[in-house]
């Protein structure tokens, strides 16, 4: 299975229930230069208020997430989003801290993620001798299968299936938020177009024409002949 590809499809198609984090921001009406450094520092220009900004910056300087724990997120993101011919890891995208911000800034997800790295080493203890991060990938990958299809669970892994699920949630949270995911996905956005006017064979359906009046209120003259678009408005002139 190709896990890139079954992401993908799953964000594509609209039904990322996986997706743990929800929200929007509103677009200043103009983008403003930073009041002070903590607006500036903290993320400042993107639709936060200052108080937000703050918040932010407080949170960044905080620290939950023990260096061996965040080794570990770094394995297990990178498993479930390796990097390919097309784009970059989830550690390329920053995911392990995206996960440090997100435990602090949503405390409900501290206990089930610190719960589920213990689970992890435990088992890979349990099974190696050693902790999840200090296995092979052979070894690694070993944990992950048993853990990571919902359907074919056993029993006794039900409690490191669920961690599983969460983490890859979040994962899948962070990497497609970013602009390697984005780019992954070939999402552009709104980019500017150009709209060359009805089709020709629908106006002959209707016996209408593009005439002078509407050709030089809709279309800058000194542009005219430099793209095909303009030679084909041109020919409906009657």
């Amino acid at each position: 299975m190709d896990r890139r590809d079954t992401i993908k499809s799953i964000l594509l198609g609209g039904v990322a229930g996986g997706l743990v984090l929800n929200g929007c921001k509103t677009e200043p009406a103009e983008k403003e230069k930073p009041a002070d450094n903590v607006n500036a520092e903290a993320g400042g220009g993107y639709g936060r208020t200052p108080e937000e900004m703050a918040r932010d910056k407080a949170l960044k300087a905080e620290k939950f997430f023990t260096e061996h724990e965040m080794a570990t997120i770094t394995v297990l993101s990178n498993i479930i989003l390796p990097a390919d011919a097309d784009s970059g890891s989830a550690s390329d995208a920053e995911v392990p801290a995206f996960m440090e911000f997100i435990v602090k800034d949503m405390p409900h997800h501290q206990v089930p993620l610190r719960g589920g790295l213990m689970w992890l080493d435990h088992e890979a203890n349990a099974r190696f001798g050693k902790s999840f991060a200090d296995c092979s990938s052979t070894q690694q990958l070993e944990i992950v299968e048993d853990i990571a299809y919902a359907d074919k669970v056993k029993p006794e892994y039900s409690q490191g299936a669920k961690f599983f699920s969460h983490m890859r949630d979040l994962t899948m949270t962070g990497f497609y938020t970013t602009k390697i995911g984005l780019d992954d996905l070939g999402y552009v956005g709104n980019v500017p177009n150009v709209w060359d006017g009805v089709p020709d064979e629908e106006l002959k359906k209707h016996d209408l024409e593009y005439g002078e009046f509407w050709m030089s209120r809709c279309i800058n003259q000194e542009d005219r002949g430099k793209e095909p678009v303009w030679d084909q408005l041109g020919n409906l002139i009657g």
